[in-house]
């Protein structure tokens, strides 16, 4: 085979096709005309001799061939970022297009208090955000999609770079008028796990909420995010565990006063928030770097924690 043929832009079409199910999605993506990246797609599948995508009027889906050839065009594309990230300088600067994400249950409410800090901090890099679940965000990160990401600690760390900024912790959400505000003060011990209102599976924050109140699922009611939690707890359903930068100031977060927010006594539970990243990333130190700037930029009712990196 001549690999005079075959480009990496032709690798990054296909990895977009393969991301987003859509030749016209794909195009808008990668800034060129739905025409031109059929085309160039048609081209590699002619090189390589074999179909990359099953096209039907209603979707696209990569064939089995194609999803070999989309994992290892995801390899090549992150060693090529990590050559030009080299050939940019030996201190690990950040650069150009940078995909962060965090978690649901963080992105909305840590992004406002810590976006000019990065903005500062990183003057020649254009942002690019994103939100989701911590297993699909690591996912990301693996294969390349991501360059960094914002979610609570501890997680599965092989090929990772894990760096604790801040400890989160979380608020008890009741009902206004519930019989748990005439408490001078807030204990786990105070609460019935039968009252419990919790994400569904496949949050992180389900999980810590249960850990921290040593309750199981059994009976218990769930919601789909965050807001519609906050929202059970103002009908009345239940009381819940809030993270702190979630619980804001003003109607949105007391629901109209339907919402009322209460600190525990004593060392309350929470999470710890990291930014996270390849270890393969030859950008390390300009990661260290935006962590301590995000370190630096800890918002309000946040613990920072500093000198924790860990491979």
């Amino acid at each position: 085979m001549n690999l005079a043929g075959l480009s990496l832009r032709d690798l990054e079409y296909v990895v977009a096709v393969a991301e987003q199910r859509h030749f016209g999605k794909a195009a808008e993506r990668c800034s060129v005309s739905q025409p031109s990246l059929s085309a160039q797609i048609r081209k590699l599948e002619d090189l390589l001799g074999i179909p990359l995508f099953e096209r039907t009027s209603r979707r696209v889906l990569p064939t089995p061939q194609g999803e070999v050839v989309i994992r290892q065009a995801r390899v090549v594309l992150e060693e090529a970022r990590r050559l030009l990230a080299l050939a940019r300088g030996t201190d690990g600067a950040l650069h150009g297009p940078l995909a962060i994400a965090a978690i649901q249950t963080l992105g909305p409410y840590l992004f406002p208090h810590v976006l000019p800090a990065m903005r500062r901090h990183l003057p020649d890099v254009q942002l690019v955000l994103s939100e989701g679940r911590t297993d699909g965000l690591l996912e990301e990160l693996r294969e390349g999609r991501l360059d960094a990401v914002l979610l609570a600690l501890p997680v599965e760390a092989e090929g990772l770079i894990c760096d604790a900024l801040f400890f989160e912790p979380f608020v008890l959400a009741h009902p206004t008028g519930h019989r748990l505000e005439s408490l001078p003060s807030i204990a786990l011990a105070d609460l019935d796990p039968g009252e419990l209102v919790l994400l569904e599976e496949g949050h992180c924050l389900r999980d810590q909420a249960l850990a921290a109140c040593g309750a199981t699922t059994r009976g218990m009611r769930h919601a789909t995010g965050l807001e519609t939690l906050r929202h059970m707890v103002a009908s009345g359903t239940g009381y819940t565990l809030m993270p702190r930068l979630a619980t804001g100031d003003g109607e949105a977060a007391t629901v109209g006063g339907l919402v009322a927010y209460r600190a525990f006594e004593g060392d309350p539970p929470g999470r710890v928030i990291g930014l996270v990243w390849r270890a393969s990333d030859p950008r390390a130190a300009g990661f260290r770097a935006l962590a301590q700037s995000l370190r630096d930029a800890t918002p309000p009712g946040l613990r920072r924690i500093d000198d924790s990196a860990d491979s």
